[in-house]
């Protein structure tokens, strides 16, 4: 039996939760949980805010643990091997996406909190090739919130080819966008952190960025017209998008990662003109996930979170609720 927390309806508190995972498939790894992050898509699986929630929900998909038992077909991991877990415990291996290895994109995904239990638990199951081995001497409990926040800003800087030379704005300092500062500046870019206030602009500036302005000012945002080559925005909150649209050179990308459920309100003519593009991205395949970790690795990157016991998870969530949360949280056993 697996022992885990769980909401039974939504909005509901976690509560111990016990279940029988039945037989390990061929293919299948069982990871001993030893940490886990706390994602805000943990808190909107649990209130079935974009309703495809199943319950009862075990969340947790920001995993970091030991290889625990694995399935008679799996070469590429051993047990005790120290691994992690991130948005996806599965993939079809078919489709075209995962032909070309964007994974992440996979036509028919299993989502480790989607029909299926997650993290917060003392054991979790997943598909061997969604498993991604951590390199040694990383920070264990640290890690892992790199296997959803990280790899979400990390992603498009490969995606989309960002270069050392590039300005690059940061949209909101929080959970993703304190990692987005760390990956753009050792990337070699010009960062500049655009948050709401001045609270968090030294930590930024520790973190990377080069400049701190105010995303609510009109008139700061007006001011830098014709300015960055990429902008990333971290937030779930509706802005004026078109003034960061005149904030990009020609040919400059504004690029979503944070879940704005309002539609965007964009006037073409600028996309036109300067031939700049709007996009979004997911998380990233698991071949970025061990790229990305390589890269922390080098260059000394890694989550800036608060430590929770699993028995505190809804302390923890109550936390992340009210915003205070800096930057993010981990759960450990």
């Amino acid at each position: 039996m697996i022992k885990a927390y769980a909401a039974k309806q939504a909005g509901q508190s976690l509560e111990p939760f016990e279940y029988d995972p039945g037989a390990l498939r061929p293919d299948e790894v069982e990871i001993d949980v030893l940490h886990c992050g706390l994602c805000h898509s943990d808190v909107s699986i649990i209130d079935n805010a974009w309703g495809i929630t199943q319950f009862p929900v075990v969340p947790g998909h920001e995993v970091v643990g030991k290889v625990g038992k694995k399935g008679d077909a799996v070469r590429n991991l051993e047990i005790g091997q120290h691994v992690g877990l991130g948005w996806h415990a599965g993939f079809c291996g078919t489709c075209g996406s995962c032909a070309t290895g964007d994974h992440n994109l996979c036509a028919a995904p299993q989502e480790t909190i989607v029909g299926h239990h997650g993290g917060f638990a003392d054991k979790v199951r997943a598909r061997a090739h969604s498993v991604v081995p951590l390199p040694d001497g990383m920070d264990l409990a640290a890690i892992g919130p790199l296997f959803c926040g990280g790899i979400t800003v990390f992603n498009p800087f490969v995606q989309f080819d960002v270069r050392p030379t590039d300005k690059v704005g940061v949209i909101g300092i929080g959970g993703l966008g304190h990692l987005a500062l760390q990956f753009a500046g050792k990337w070699g870019c010009e960062v500049t952190a655009l948050t709401s206030g001045t609270a968090k602009e030294k930590e930024a500036r520790e973190m990377g960025a080069h400049h701190v302005i105010n995303s609510r000012d009109p008139k700061v945002i007006e001011a830098a017209a014709g300015h960055f080559d990429f902008i990333i925005s971290t937030v779930n909150v509706k802005l004026d998008w078109n003034l960061y649209l005149n904030a990009l050179k020609p040919k400059g990308r504004l690029h979503f990662v944070g879940a704005v459920l309002e539609p965007l309100d964009l006037q073409v003519f600028p996309l036109l003109v300067g031939q700049r593009s709007v996009s979004g991205s997911p998380v990233g395949s698991p071949a970025t996930i061990a790229t990305m970790l390589e890269f922390c690795k080098r260059h000394g990157i890694q989550p800036v979170i608060e430590q929770f016991k699993f028995s505190q998870v809804n302390d923890a969530i109550a936390k992340l609720k009210q915003g205070n949360v800096r930057y993010r949280a981990v759960l450990s056993h």
